[in-house]
């Protein structure tokens, strides 16, 4: 039972990982599967097998080598010098995605609660730097809850969508047709990228942990929930007109056809956001720490003022051009965590 227990804590985590602004609001989705119609459902499923090899791979080398930070498991991966460089990159990819967490996060208070949207980010600002002044244990608390919630409520609007709308035509169409090798990418980019970033969480957590079983488990069962909820996600957006058009799809979904229980969808979203901007600027404090010798209270201002800056821009413009770059830019990473082993220790 316990072991059981710790592998649901383990998969509930690598889930709320990887579920961040993107993917809770479905922009990730559409940007990376949806828009390709039945080609992306196709992707999906190769998707998902790779989030439970890989993603199980890189739990268990961790533990294997027991890495304490994804700059040490970068280090095995791709050797001494050329970590140097990924980590740069993962530093770099780390603000990005901030960046987009945190303009979703103006776009869930602008598009979904009528709010301004710089309220909406400021306010994720200053909450998620006072979270950090306090500590960050809760926040693997709130993804066993927040994570069931979602996969419930995802499986819920498929089911209520495909009630009130049943068109199978949509979700056979083809797409998009005129994108050619980005439908073949995309699945391996998406994969890689949510996985370089999911790394800063999931390597620390494994290298601490004594039961390599559990750490397995809680891989397989977070990459099968990964599939599951990308898949109803899909299926669900695939029923909307022009669905490219929307910041936040997925709550469109939940306002036509749940909108009793809209507002409660919106909160586990932003939630999700939340959790994934504290992620973002912790893994970015726990990196620079180790170059500047200053307190950290003053690296999470410098972080803020950085991600500040940036979410000035549109979330979907965010999403739709530094996803992909980034995703492309991680496929090495992903190829060489299939390649590698986890036997060695890193000293």
């Amino acid at each position: 039972m316990k072991r059981l227990s710790g592998a649901f804590q383990i998969a509930a985590v690598y889930v709320g990982t990887v579920i961040g602004a993107g993917f809770a609001t479905g922009r990730e989705i559409v940007e990376f599967f949806t828009r390709f119609g039945i080609y992306g459902l196709v992707g999906i499923v190769v998707s998902g097998w790779l989030f439970i090899m890989l993603g199980t791979k890189i739990l268990v080398i961790s533990h294997d080598i027991k890495a304490r930070s994804y700059e040490q498991f970068n280090e095995y991966v791709f050797g001494k010098w050329f970590s140097k460089g990924m980590n740069l990159l993962m530093m770099l990819m780390l603000i990005g995605v901030s960046a987009v967490m945190v303009a979703g996060a103006g776009a869930v208070f602008e598009e979904q609660l009528g709010q301004s949207r710089q309220f909406g980010i400021v306010l994720t600002l200053g909450l998620g730097f006072l979270t950090m002044l306090v500590g960050t244990r809760g926040l693997f608390a709130v993804n066993t809850i927040v994570v069931p919630l979602m996969i419930f409520f995802n499986l819920y609007l498929l089911y209520v969508s495909f009630t009130h709308q049943p068109d199978l035509g949509m979700v056979l169409s083809k797409g998009d047709d005129s994108l050619g090798w980005k439908t073949v990418l995309s699945p391996f980019a998406y994969v890689a990228f949510n996985l370089a970033m999911a790394q800063a969480v999931l390597v620390p957590i494994a290298g601490e942990l004594k039961d390599r079983k559990m750490i397995k488990y809680g891989g397989y069962l977070g990459g099968v929930l990964l599939t599951v909820i990308l898949i109803s996600s899909h299926l669900t957006l695939s029923l909307i007109p022009d669905v490219t058009h929307y910041e936040i799809p997925m709550a469109v979904m939940m306002k036509t056809f749940a909108s009793g229980m809209y507002l409660l969808y919106i909160i586990i979203i932003y939630g999700e956001i939340f959790t994934s901007v504290i992620g973002g600027i912790f893994g970015l404090e726990k990196q620079l720490s180790g170059y500047l010798s200053i307190p950290g209270v003053f690296v999470f201002t410098m972080i803020i003022v950085v991600i500040y800056s940036l979410s000035f821009f549109e979330y979907s413009r965010l999403l739709s051009y530094l996803y992909p770059l980034f995703g492309y830019m991680s496929i090495l990473f992903m190829l060489l965590v299939a390649w590698k082993k986890g036997h060695k220790a890193v000293p």
